[in-house]
């Protein structure tokens, strides 16, 4: 047996380590984020002394020179604790934009494998203590951040399909490595840890320790403002979710009138929020106000729009809107078959046969608008064009751009059968189509 794989022989933890372990609840299968440091070492032993069938994931980032050892110390160590062992090896990719280091890229590929990994009713348990809340309250106060970030971090929160927990949040990092020592535990050091060129490691072996002769009890205050902050961030989201509610409760639309009756730290609120909800993190401007004077007190026949990560803000007439990125549409029109379904964008097209179909149709084709379109709604009246249909309708610009146009018969003769899932022909819909095929135009939301 590998020697500190169990504690020392008549040790017992303290039931102020045991409580918060056993405390977790509620879940199909427990498992255990090893690092193979002192606090998820420690953790490890924690979690198998209170829970059965505990499991262990450790991702190798393969940045450090003692990785492989590293690796080989969580294999020994969880089958002298007969604990399933989970490896993932990971390549870290910089990325190009503000704070993407080498340690934000090292935990956006950390927690891409937790995610993935975690299905519905697991719960992944994490080693963060009381210092590294404190670190982390610290570190965002100096990137700027507002009450949710000054928040730190959630003692619990969803990840993926399951649960993240970090029962030892409350807990100094001293106490964990005074019983580590008693129990007589080993672990692995990562040595990058001692590297102050990091932000995190600055603070920790620099900052915190000045901090703390100055201000005893600083943990605990940090904490204190942590709570408040928290409990803050918790009003004002709530705030945000009943004026969503009073405005329609649309999940990509506001209306101009509903947020410039608001005063301007609550159109903040309502935005950040709103944006949050739909999946996207909200832009980090100076100046919010102008951009949302610019947003909202445009005139209805200008466009105004503010481009972010994954989405663009939109204003069209008296609302605006969450637009997200859209995937690329095909370059030419796409015959639909039957039987077959066709991508187009973020639009699924399907034609179906139903029980009076018969074995000849006529051909039917999909693509976007050219100009000088027009619709018939019945066989035999008068047409109308498209553009001014669309209008009418108010359907913005840039979605009319992507619209899929679908058409029956040969070109020169063609027929528009199907605007979108706006508008489809009745001799393709319903219950019993007339053509004998029925036509699905879905748009794909998510």
């Amino acid at each position: 047996m590998t020697p500190g794989v169990r504690p020392a022989p008549g040790y017992a933890f303290p039931e102020t380590l045991l409580a918060p372990v056993k405390s977790v609840c509620g879940y199909r299968r427990l498992w255990v984020a090893l690092s193979g440091g002192l606090d998820s070492t420690l953790l490890l032993h924690l979690a198998v002394l209170c829970h059965p069938g505990v499991r262990a994931v450790h991702i190798n980032h393969q940045l450090q020179a003692n990785a492989g050892e590293t690796e080989i110390f969580c294999r020994d160590l969880c089958a002298g604790l007969g604990v399933p062992l989970e490896i993932r090896p990971v390549s870290v990719t910089l990325g190009d934009g503000p704070g993407e280091g080498l340690e934000e890229a090292a935990r956006e590929a950390r927690y891409g494998v937790f995610e993935a990994l975690l299905e519905p009713g697991d719960v992944l348990l994490m080693a963060h203590h009381g210092d590294d809340q404190a670190e982390t309250v610290l570190f965002r106060m100096f990137r700027g951040s507002g009450v949710a970030g000054l928040a730190g971090m959630p003692k619990s929160r969803s990840l993926g399909a399951g649960r993240l927990a970090r029962p030892l949040l409350g807990i100094e990092r001293s106490e964990l490595e005074h019983h580590a020592h008693q129990a007589g535990l080993s672990w692995r050091d990562d040595p990058s840890n001692t590297d102050q060129k990091f932000d995190r490691n600055f603070l920790r072996l620099t900052i915190l320790p000045a901090l703390k002769k100055r201000w005893p009890g600083l943990n605990q205050r940090l904490q204190h403002t942590a709570g408040a902050c928290s409990e803050s961030n918790f009003l004002n989201q709530r705030l945000a979710e009943l004026q969503w509610k009073s405005m329609g409760q649309r999940a990509r639309r506001l209306p101009v009138a509903g947020l410039s009756a608001l005063s301007l730290p609550e159109q903040k609120n309502l935005l950040r929020w709103w944006i949050g909800r739909a999946g996207y993190s909200a832009p980090s401007l100076s100046d919010w106000s102008q951009v949302l004077d610019d947003l909202l007190q445009a005139a209805d026949d200008r466009s105004p729009e503010l481009r972010a990560d994954g989405y663009t803000l939109r204003r069209f007439q008296r609302e605006l809107y969450l637009v997200p990125e859209e995937p690329a549409l095909p370059d030419e029109p796409v015959e639909l078959q039957s039987n077959q379904t066709v991508h187009w964008g973020e639009w699924v097209i399907r034609l179906s046969p139903t029980g009076t179909s018969k074995g000849h149709r006529a051909p039917i084709r999909i693509c976007t608008r050219q100009g000088g379109e027009r619709l018939r709604f019945h066989p035999e009246g008068p047409s109308k064009s498209l553009k001014k249909w669309l209008q009418e309708r108010a359907v913005p610009p840039w979605e009319r751009r992507r619209l899929p146009l679908i058409f029956r018969g040969l070109k020169g003769e063609e027929e528009l059968i199907a605007i979108g899932d706006l508008w489809c022909s009745e001799q393709y819909c319903g219950s019993a189509p007339v053509a004998g095929w029925r036509l699905i135009v879905e748009r794909d939301c998510n």
